[in-house]
């Protein structure tokens, strides 16, 4: 196996502190091995402790190799706060995939004016494609929206997840998205919701959990500074001590692209929305709940905010982190996106592909 010199690696744990790597691959195995980051770690020579543990690790040792060797490199005492052998076996494998950062992409904040809900779907398929053929690059993209619609999951149900009839009278039309997940009440200036299209390479050496939380820690961050006291909780849910408040999806193209898009609760009217998912009255009578808006903790009740006031505050905040500038949906996408919504998402027999 090749050797290779230098290697370094990062990674932000949600909700702690930054752990940082660095080592050389010698003979296929792990050499010179240097840990850092701003955790905290007693005692002293615990830091130590680790990195010896780590030297002459296989390079293709897996993740829950790499945790075992920490472990057992630890003092018995130690105390680890902001970090944990997780993250280090994450942060290790972030090196050896060449995993980037976030500010190592030029990333384009897309905020376009209201689109249908189908194109909106459509677009996030069209925009993912157009990253991992590398005719883009990395994207946020905020939605905009004028007409009501459930989004439901690819892989959920229709009669289980819709009343056709409730829907019907209420004028919700439904529309399944590529991604899997659960269904998504939208109501036109009701809800806040974002995607990100990125190369998979950003979230190398993550699971599919770790990568959730990794890809919205910057939307905590910035609920947290308007006054929620917002988490994650696995797989995809965004929280906060009044309730939850979204949840996200993804889904990975062969291509190396990655789509993330979530879902916050601003204004929506639980009951109207009750009328038309299925799923959300069995939760309800799960909980014993008479009220659905007992459950709902929307952004607007917790803050006061204006909706659009919100969605300026998590793009600042996105750019403060991360880095990005304006940028805009390509006509071509965008009428790439209005052919799918009518041939592919206003379909049948993609919408009932799970009757």
């Amino acid at each position: 196996m090749q050797d290779r010199q230098g290697l370094h690696g990062e990674y932000k744990v949600p909700g702690g502190k930054l752990v940082v790597i660095d080592f050389d691959v010698v003979d296929g195995a792990l050499a010179n091995v240097r840990l850092a980051g701003d955790f905290f770690l007693e005692p002293d020579d615990a830091l130590d402790a680790v990195n010896a543990g780590l030297e002459g690790l296989p390079q293709q040792a897996s993740a829950e190799e790499v945790v075992r060797r920490v472990r057992e490199a630890l003092p018995e005492d130690a105390q680890l706060l902001g970090f944990s052998p997780e993250a280090i076996a994450v942060v290790v494998r972030r090196a050896i995939t060449g995993a980037r950062d976030w500010r190592e992409y030029d990333w384009e904040i897309l905020h376009p004016g209201a689109l249908p809900p189908r194109v909106h779907v459509a677009l996030d398929q069209v925009l993912t494609e157009e990253v991992g053929a590398g005719r883009r690059g990395p994207a946020i993209r905020f939605w905009e929206w004028n007409e009501d619609a459930a989004i439901i999951g690819s892989f959920q149900s229709f009669k289980n997840e819709i009343d056709p009839v409730g829907a019907e009278n209420e004028g919700v039309q439904v529309v399944r998205r590529i991604t899997g997940g659960g269904a998504m009440f939208m109501e036109a200036d009701s809800v806040v919701t974002y995607s990100l299209y990125v190369p998979a390479e950003l979230v190398a050496g993550m699971s599919f959990a770790e990568s959730y939380a990794f890809l919205d820690q910057w939307v905590l961050e910035a609920l947290q500074e308007i006054g929620i006291d917002a988490s994650y909780e696995p797989l995809n849910d965004i929280t906060s001590p009044k309730g939850k408040i979204g949840g996200a999806a993804q889904k990975r193209l062969g291509s190396g692209a990655l789509l993330h898009h979530a879902t916050l609760s601003y204004d929506i009217d639980a009951d109207r929305m009750l009328r038309v998912l299925r799923i959300g009255r069995e939760k309800m009578s799960d909980k014993g709940t008479k009220s659905a808006k007992k459950r709902v903790s929307p952004l607007k009740s917790q803050t006061g905010m204006e909706r659009p006031a919100i969605i300026r505050h998590l793009i600042d905040k996105f750019v403060e982190l991360h880095g990005g500038a304006p940028g805009e949906v390509k006509d071509e996408e965008l009428e790439r996106a209005r052919e799918l919504a009518e041939t592919k998402f206003a379909s049948r027999e993609w919408t009932h592909r799970v009757p």
